[in-house]
């Protein structure tokens, strides 16, 4: 309890001990992953960065299947179909979000456990499609790379998308919304200007 005396004590947040032990562990894996060189070693923190496969069958009434754009720059994202809605209605249209993960342009990714499940949960309770981009990371690849790959994702989207076989009818791409995250919000704020 911070002393009301001291105007300058601040309080710290009342964490389940659940979520304090994973945020020491997620700042743990951040911090040691980081080289003197201003590298990153991936491997060792994707330790702690929890992965997600695409699935076919229903998942929370979302399926999901992954979608490459360009395999030399690892570049693709994971749709998510509500089942629900589109296996019971064909008249109705569903929206479009376009999501970009957080993580300060270095860290998770498209397929982290923790936007695989905010993203089927956006798919099921707006009901929409979700497009979930998995971007390039830094250091490894410098700026603009990120805002280009969002650029070159909302391209694929306009011109191409109706060639991928999972990507539903009921989707209305005129109801086509860009969002994200941290670093997610700030790519998608930029990579809808640009596309201005």
């Amino acid at each position: 309890m911070p002393d009301s005396g001291n105007p300058e004590a601040k309080a710290s947040p009342n964490l389940p001990w659940t979520t304090r032990l994973l945020m020491s562990a997620v700042a743990f894996a951040v911090d040691v992953s980081c080289r003197p060189n201003m590298t990153f070693n991936r491997r060792l923190f994707n330790l702690v960065d929890l992965k997600c496969s695409a699935s076919s069958q229903p998942k929370n009434g979302v399926k999901s299947s992954d979608i490459v754009i360009d395999s030399g720059r690892n570049l693709w994202f994971r749709l998510y179909t509500p089942t629900n809605v589109t296996e019971t209605s064909t008249t109705s249209s569903l929206p479009v979000i376009v999501y970009f993960h957080g993580g300060g342009f270095v860290l998770l990714a498209a397929n982290s456990k923790r936007f695989d499940d905010h993203c089927r949960r956006l798919a099921k309770e707006i009901p929409a499609v979700v497009i979930s981009v998995n971007y390039r990371l830094a250091p490894e690849n410098r700026y603009p790379s990120q805002y280009d790959d969002g650029i070159d994702v909302l391209k694929f989207i306009d011109s191409k998308i109706s060639t991928v076989e999972d990507f539903p009818d009921c989707a209305d791409l005129k109801r086509c919304f860009v969002a994200g995250d941290s670093a997610g919000g700030n790519l998608a704020h930029n990579v809808e200007q640009c596309r201005a």
